[in-house]
């Protein structure tokens, strides 16, 4: 089989790794890849948002399956392009990528289907958005309807503070045509936990329950980011919680969305809060979680490329997706100033010595500069292992971290804390 893995960050390089696992695979093509990604695949220099380009080199190179890794391209329509020509693609239609590409409509399906999450309130003023959250008071949540790359959501302790937010995104469009709408939400409280699902548009199969670190310093301090590492199984998420998750949450928005005429077909992210009232979404996201991928996939045993095409061709029932009983520890490996301002083109040492250890180590922003391997974003690495228990993993990630070296390199040391 010729796959093609659409995407270039620390998801799709786990993607990529664990697909070419697999006996079915001749070759894999990656656009546009990373370093890393090269090991495996051949990387082509094409534009993630250039369907007809997308299009025209899946059929050149007679691509068998394509996966798609970010989530402006599945919001954009690219698997609808893809399958009216015929080809078989992972990833939901544009109109089920509303999900993750429209806070307000996910929150009016979930309203409507009685599915548990935070009250809120759509607001398409900044006048609106400050005098409801003058009415409901603080801690509150603000977000920008649309995507902002992770950025768009702001946990505010006060009313000050939320009402801030309300005139930097739309007002000051900090977002732009993502903070047209904004919509403010219940402060939840609780240990957060990520469920990944495989989804064939009807039958749902949850993977492993992960739990990701937001804040960039140790014990949960300072700005959020796009994760700064990872863990699974979470044990928050029990065997009770688990089937409960299942049956109020995943399994009735997939239904939800099959009768609104929007099929999901794909992976299906479910940011969970577990309050005291049970477990409630915080968000949906249409494709694989980054760092979460870096955790799930490594302990999968079923073959990924079956199972991808699975849920692309609604057959889900006839597979059964198995796990392996271990544990794996992702820390992420981020430039100096990271999430604010931070430099690229600092040269990278250590990660053949890493990977000696017996942990994987995935690119995330990364480039090759005159032959050397460089940092080339927030994120840098992403150094996984996998272990007998949560802590044996952990201490198998943070030897391996602990070769790696670049000018700036910052780190959390703390990464699976909670469930130790």
């Amino acid at each position: 089989m010729q796959i093609l893995v659409i995407g270039s960050g620390g998801r799709e390089h786990a993607m990529v790794w664990k697909l070419a696992q697999s006996k079915k695979v001749d070759k894999i093509y990656a656009i546009p890849g990373n370093p890393g990604i090269a090991a495996y695949a051949e990387c082509t220099a094409i534009d993630i948002e250039d369907q007809e380009a997308l299009c025209r080199f899946a059929q050149q190179k007679k691509i068998d399956l394509t996966v798609v890794g970010p989530e402006l391209p599945l919001v954009q329509g690219l698997t609808d392009k893809f399958r009216r020509h015929g080809l078989v693609v992972f990833g939901p239609s544009k109109a089920a990528a509303q999900i993750e590409g429209s806070k307000s409509f996910a929150k009016d399906l979930m309203a409507k289907y009685q599915i548990p999450t935070a009250y809120y309130q759509v607001c398409t003023s900044s006048a609106e958005a400050k005098e409801y959250i003058r009415r409901k008071g603080a801690p509150i949540v603000v977000k920008a309807d649309g995507l902002a790359a992770g950025k768009g959501v702001i946990v505010a302790m006060t009313e000050a503070e939320a009402c801030k937010a309300v005139e930097q995104i739309m007002e000051d469009a900090v977002f732009g045509s993502a903070g047209v709408k904004v919509v403010i939400e219940e402060y939840l409280e609780g240990p957060e936990a990520s469920l990944l699902a495989f989804v064939d548009g009807k039958k749902v199969v949850p993977m492993l329950a992960a739990q990701d670190h937001k804040r960039v310093y140790d014990q949960d301090q300072g700005p959020n980011t796009g994760g700064m590492g990872a863990y699974a199984p979470a044990p928050v998420v029990t065997g009770e919680l688990y089937e409960q998750i299942l049956q109020t949450i995943l399994q009735p928005v997939v239904d939800a969305m099959a009768r609104e005429g929007c099929e999901y077909r794909g992976c299906l992210y479910a940011g969970l809060m577990i309050t005291d009232q049970g477990p409630k979404v915080i968000e949906f996201n249409a494709r694989f979680g980054d760092p979460e991928t870096q955790v799930v996939l490594p302990l999968l045993k079923t073959d990924l490329v079956d199972i991808m095409l699975a849920c692309a061709g609604g057959q889900l029932d006839d597979l059964t997706v198995e796990w392996d009983s271990g544990a794996a520890v992702c820390v992420v490996t981020a430039a100096g100033g990271y999430p604010v301002g931070y430099n690229k083109g600092e040269e990278i040492y250590g990660i053949e010595a890493a990977e000696a250890t017996g942990a994987i180590v995935f690119h995330a922003g990364t480039a090759k500069l005159g032959g050397q391997l460089v940092t080339n974003g927030g994120r840098v690495l992403g150094v996984t292992a996998v272990g007998d228990t949560i802590a044996s993993a952990q201490q198998a990630a943070y030897k391996a971290v602990h070769e790696i070296n670049f000018t700036g390199m910052h780190y959390r040391k703390d990464i699976a804390w909670r469930a130790l």
